[in-house]
């Protein structure tokens, strides 16, 4: 069996005063000749040890003076800061906090905010409006249509209007099932639109007041040479008030809310209402023709091309 001996540990007072040999040496070395060679300058340091603590009245065994002369050469006590490398640059940034640290401590609590408020306000934030948008165009945009059909399907008087808003319906509905939210509103404004002209009830009159045209007449982009003639009129409702109107343009194919605008008639139509006007100044025949509840178009009483314009 083999025993290992382990090397006793020197004395702390030993190694304190090794310390102080060593201490002592860099702060006196420059009194030693320094051209000496390595064995007369030990022996020199050695003498000189002896006269510094001698005189201190200090007994130092020459073995506690060969040790701190020994460690001298290793630099075993010496310390050798750090010039580069992890360790060093971590230092310098320590000892430099002040200067940094509230810069620092500024941009760590901002990048917390942004996450915090990235993944607990605006991520929920846009998921709920995310499933709002689905819950819009899957169900409440279906159920408005189904409600607008039911209106459509009690007011209106002609078979076309219910077949024109069911076929509508049908479309806006794969439209939601689809997920097609643009397409899914445009049809709810349609149908919202075939009510309420369903709904509509006025007489369209002829405009015949001071200041105002009661016909104009254009030259078509196509054709100068031609002219279009146009009754200006207005829709008068039951209560006796003006009622706007959305009218399509049909020289921009552009719909307007108008409260006034101009049908498109005869040059034989137009000088028939031009004379009407002209015999008394007043209109006498000023009915253009009815709008009835139900219905979806104006009944004319005078003969109309089909057209329609919003501006002369």
């Amino acid at each position: 069996m083999t025993t290992t001996r382990t090397k006793k540990a020197a004395p702390l007072d030993e190694v304190m005063l090794a310390m102080d040999v060593v201490d002592t040496l860099r702060h006196s070395e420059n009194l030693v000749a320094r051209e000496l060679g390595e064995e007369d300058r030990a022996s020199a340091l050695m003498e000189r040890l002896r006269e510094v603590y001698r005189q201190q009245g200090i007994d130092v065994p020459d073995r506690i003076l060969r040790e701190g002369v020994s460690a001298l050469n290793e630099a075993r006590f010496a310390y050798s800061p750090p010039t580069g490398g992890l360790g060093y640059f971590l230092a310098r940034l320590y000892v430099s906090r002040r200067h940094w640290g509230k810069q620092a401590l500024f941009v760590v609590l901002a990048a917390l905010i942004g996450v915090v408020g990235y993944n607990f306000a605006y991520k929920p934030y846009v998921a709920g409006q995310a499933q709002a948008s689905i819950e819009r165009v899957q169900v409440e945009l279906p159920a408005q249509m189904d409600e607008l059909l039911a209106q459509i399907t009690s007011v209106a008087k002609v078979e076309s209007a219910v077949v024109s808003a069911t076929e509508t319906v049908e479309r806006g509905k794969a439209a939601a099932a689809a997920s097609d939210l643009q397409r899914a509103e445009k049809a709810v404004a349609d149908l919202s639109t075939t009510l309420t002209q369903l709904q509509g009830e006025y007489r369209l009159q002829i405009v015949n007041r001071e200041g105002s045209d009661t016909g104009v007449w254009t030259y078509p982009d196509v054709n100068e040479n031609t002219r279009n003639y146009y009754i200006i009129v207005e829709a008068i409702g039951t209560d006796g008030e003006t009622q706007v109107q959305s009218i399509v343009n049909e020289e921009t194919g552009q719909a307007e809310q108008v409260s006034q605008w101009g049908v498109r008639v005869s040059e034989v139509v137009f000088n028939g209402v031009r004379d009407d006007k002209l015999d008394d100044g007043i209109v006498q025949n000023n009915i253009m023709g009815l709008k009835q509840y139900g219905y979806m178009d104006v009944d004319y009483v005078l003969p109309v091309l089909g057209g329609e314009i919003t501006q002369w």
